[in-house]
């Protein structure tokens, strides 16, 4: 347990960054799969407006800490790559 405040607050900091981080991943985690689906369906359309904003989620968790940006960059990079694939 907590020995004195300073190592209080950072117990309490933890947490709320904790939270806040698994919500994130979880939209994130939700808007890759939604894509992930509709280019196994092969639904050219569905998967194309999908991209934007699984991309910009994908950036977002990355800037807040949820993932690391590295990750997000390969995440982007696979999942344009399979949008772009659909159209060959």
């Amino acid at each position: 347990m907590a020995n004195n405040k300073s190592t209080e607050k950072r117990i309490l900091q933890a947490e709320r960054s904790r939270q806040r981080n698994k919500g994130t991943k979880s939209r994130m985690r939700s808007a890759v799969k939604d894509l992930r689906s509709a280019v196994a369906e092969g639904d050219a359309d569905k998967a194309k407006n999908l991209l934007p904003q699984t991309l910009r989620l994908v950036d977002g968790t990355a800037q807040k800490g949820g993932i690391h940006r590295n990750a997000a960059a390969r995440t982007k990079s696979r999942l344009q790559k399979a949008v772009a694939a659909i159209d060959s």
